[in-house]
């Protein structure tokens, strides 16, 4: 029988494989997958708080600043007060954003073939649901993962 310390170690294998790969296929754009992350949580338009924006990645705050202020240097980003709330600063993609974010996709497209490739025959859509009960099970405090944007 396979116990929680064996799910829990090949889910960091996973996991780590998979941003290695990432960091591996962005590396000659200048950007981390980490980085990545919190450019496609942008591309939906709206500008997100930097709270927003570290809840809907599952990033610390403290590192998700850190990373905004190197996008905001390279011109990926910009930060603004946010309407709704003053003492908050709104993060939206900046044009120069928009365009790196399509190239990063592109190049990032391997990764995400290969992560199909290793599902086999079984279902993407069983599998997203099944990693999605795990974060809402071992985060019962944090609203559900937004689910992920088809992308064609």
């Amino acid at each position: 029988m396979i116990g929680g310390h064996e799910l829990a170690m090949a889910l960091r294998a996973a996991y780590l494989a998979m941003h290695r790969h990432t960091d591996a296929a962005l590396a000659r754009h200048g950007v981390t997958a980490d980085q990545f992350v919190l450019l496609s949580a942008l591309t939906a338009g709206d500008a997100l708080t930097q709270r927003d924006l570290g809840r809907q990645t599952g990033s610390d705050p403290n590192t998700v600043r850190a990373m905004l202020v190197l996008l905001e240097k390279r011109g990926l980003i910009e930060r603004n007060p946010s309407l709704s709330d003053g003492r908050a600063l709104a993060v939206a993609l900046t044009p120069a954003g928009k365009r790196t974010y399509r190239s990063l996709w592109k190049a990032s497209e391997p990764v995400r073939a290969r992560l199909r490739e290793a599902l086999g025959s079984h279902s993407p859509e069983a599998a997203l649901e099944m990693l999605q009960r795990f974060a809402r099970t071992l985060s019962p405090t944090i609203s559900d993962p937004p689910l992920p944007r088809i992308r064609s």
